[in-house]
């Protein structure tokens, strides 16, 4: 009960994060009280800076957790210079390639359609993994699974929201776009770093994605420089520390979680994650869903259980 109750609170703490970046990108008012955000516009360059930003806190605090628990971290990262690792080690660097673009497009999707219909958009990769697992594994999807992908995708499309005064054609299309790309690119990751968790262990793997994802965010920016003028510094740096805190005690929690009760039980009670982005956004902000879209994020966490579930029960 209580690995269950971690995972959880993982998943619930994670969904800070995510409201943390709409409000950075755009203005809201929390909690009913205070009208903040909007401090940069949702594109590619500015979500370099965001994760840039962000990781700057999360990989030094990963680093201190990894090498805790796991001693031997340090040894494996050396291990992976040596020429019969080279392997393992251009797997868990394109990994974090993966990673770096999967969150740049993520954070795009966030500023510009509400937080909780972007998550869910996003939590379609299943389907996707799925299918990249039958071309590059043959693990040939069972008819239980194609019913379960499809239940995702409708779900999927209730979500999207219709054109309005606030959100226009153009910039739902690119929130759609950047949403389902950003679970794409997860996809590719997610099987890429299955085989490369055959060789290399979980913890040193989860540190480089991290700090790949800071080293190639500060080159981008170094290439891409955004002018400072044009920047208020005092509320990114809070939001970002923020969102970094919590980034970093929901990793740490869902890992907890896993220790105490396997990976594929947490990836079942993972699923709640889109309905919970939108329950704390809605709490939070005041982001309201209309019935169709919340029976769209409902169907596609039921989806994504489901899934879950039939992988767990074939392993």
């Amino acid at each position: 009960m209580l690995g269950i109750l971690t995972v959880l609170l993982s998943s619930f703490v994670l969904a800070f994060h995510n409201v943390t970046v709409r409000v950075l990108f755009s203005e809201h008012l929390v909690l009913g009280l205070f009208l903040v955000g909007g401090y940069v516009k949702p594109d590619l360059q500015n979500s370099f800076l965001l994760m840039f930003m962000r990781m700057l806190l999360v990989v030094p605090l990963m680093a201190s957790l990894a090498f805790k628990l796991y001693p031997s971290a340090l040894k494996e990262l050396q291990d992976l210079f040596k020429h019969n690792r080279t392997d393992v080690l251009s797997q868990a660097f394109g990994c974090g390639v993966l990673m770096f673009v999967s969150v740049a497009l993520l954070y795009i999707a966030i500023g510009l359609i509400p937080t909780g219909i972007a998550v869910t958009l996003f939590f379609s990769y299943p389907v996707f993994t799925a299918l990249l697992a039958w071309k590059f594994f043959g693990d040939r999807p069972t008819l239980f699974r194609w019913l379960v992908m499809g239940i995702i995708l409708v779900g999927s499309v209730l979500t999207i929201p219709p054109s309005s005064t606030i959100y226009s054609s153009s910039v739902i299309t690119l929130g759609i776009i950047a949403s389902v790309g950003a679970g794409i690119v997860y996809a590719f990751y997610c099987v890429i770093a299955q085989k490369c968790l055959e060789k290399f262990h979980p913890v040193p793997f989860t540190w480089i994605s991290f700090t790949s994802t800071l080293v190639l965010s500060g080159v981008n920016l170094l290439l891409w420089p955004i002018p400072s003028t044009q920047l208020d510094w005092t509320p990114m740096w809070i939001g970002s520390i923020f969102s970094g805190v919590v980034s970093f005690a929901g990793h740490t929690l869902n890992n907890l979680g896993i220790r105490m009760i396997s990976a594929t039980k947490a990836s079942i009670i993972g699923a709640s994650s889109p309905a919970l982005t939108a329950l704390v956004a809605w709490a939070t902000i005041s982001e309201t869903l209309t019935v169709i879209q919340s029976l769209g994020i409902g169907i596609v966490t039921l989806g994504i259980a489901l899934l879950s579930a039939e992988k767990r029960s074939s392993s």
